[in-house]
């Protein structure tokens, strides 16, 4: 039987998510809201799955689940991830996020998630740089340039107020076009750098975002200095074996996604695997830290490496606060489900 009376849901479409302009205090503000929850143990989050549908489209889509307490809403993220589109004229990632009444089941809202897959990704990576980077940190060397990687020099800079920013990508039109729409957005200057080496060595902040086709030992261990964060999150991993014995800390965002079994992604896919990552030698989650449940960093020498999968939690979070927003600017289209 149906429900009494019409039933509703906001869809807010890529046009209406440029329209609420969101900030970066409010990104930032949204998806620590919602690591706080999961570090209060507010949250349920289910590891995300995978469908490919066939190796030779070079791409797959991720399906991402979960539920906020303190904010009321249950979702499901479904983005794809296909390496080649740009040769299209399309974005590498594109998501359709969808929000429910958890008590219900009853749809709340839709929006298009490819900026909220990016603007969550950079806000992540930034909260990482946060609770785990020395305090003092002024440089940042980042590999990627779809589009987290905008949101995570962004983000990151907006919390450090860096001094020397190098980027660096496979293709030099990408990483030139990049280097130069951040040092328009940020008004300081970011250099484009010819390799890896580069780009990472010596930086106070390392980001590896990169899109491999397979993975590959590009990040070498050896350039890594000690105090540094290492936050590598790229699908293909581009670590080298030794990567954690030099660490004096690992962390995650989310054990659950990270455990054996659960999936051929990321960067530290095989260590998991192999038993050189388990929960016997992790330190803990990001979360955690945030709620004050472990230390983070603690002395300016240790060196730190954070590997975070994304989670549904801040799609969620963000998400619920460009509604909330949405709502007071009038943005958005009411569309009957029943």
């Amino acid at each position: 039987m149906r429900a009494a009376g019409e039933i509703h849901f906001t869809f807010l479409n890529g046009p209406d998510i440029d329209r609420l302009a969101m900030t970066d205090a409010e990104i930032l503000g949204a998806v620590e809201g919602g690591l706080l929850a999961q570090g209060r143990g507010q949250t349920v989050i289910e590891p995300r799955v995978h469908l490919q549908p066939d190796p030779a489209f070079r791409g797959h889509f991720n399906v991402l689940r979960g539920y906020i307490a303190p904010i009321d809403l249950a979702g499901v993220k479904i983005v794809g991830d296909y390496v080649d589109n740009y040769k299209l004229g399309l974005t590498s990632e594109m998501a359709l996020l969808n929000l429910f009444d958890p008590r219900t089941g009853m749809p709340r809202a839709l929006l298009d998630a490819a900026l909220i897959t990016d603007m969550r990704t950079g806000a992540l990576t930034a909260l990482g740089a946060k609770y785990l980077a020395r305090r003092g940190s002024k440089v940042l060397g980042h590999i990627g340039a779809r589009g987290s990687a905008y949101w995570n020099v962004r983000l990151i800079d907006h919390l450090f107020d860096l001094d020397e920013i190098r980027v660096h990508s496979r293709r030099k039109e990408s990483r030139d076009d990049f280097a130069a729409r951040l040092s328009r957005d940020l008004g300081k200057k970011v250099v484009a750098t010819d390799d890896w080496q580069s780009c990472l060595e010596g930086a106070d902040i390392m980001v590896e975002a990169s899109r491999l086709v397979e993975p590959a030992p590009l990040l070498k261990t050896k350039w890594i200095k000690k105090s540094a964060l290492v936050m590598p999150y790229g699908t293909m991993s581009a670590v080298e074996d030794d990567i954690l014995d030099g660490m004096d800390k690992v962390l995650v965002d989310d054990w659950g996604q990270c455990k054996p079994g659960t999936g051929k992604f990321g960067c530290l896919r095989r260590h998991v695997e192999s038993g050189r990552l388990s929960e016997k030698n992790l330190h803990g989650e990001l979360c955690e830290v945030a709620a004050g449940r472990k230390k983070g960093r603690e002395r300016d020498d240790e060196t730190i490496l954070f590997w975070h999968r994304g989670l549904s939690l801040s799609d969620i979070a963000l998400g619920h606060a460009m509604l909330e927003k949405a709502a007071r600017l009038g943005v958005g289209q009411r569309l009957r489900y029943a």
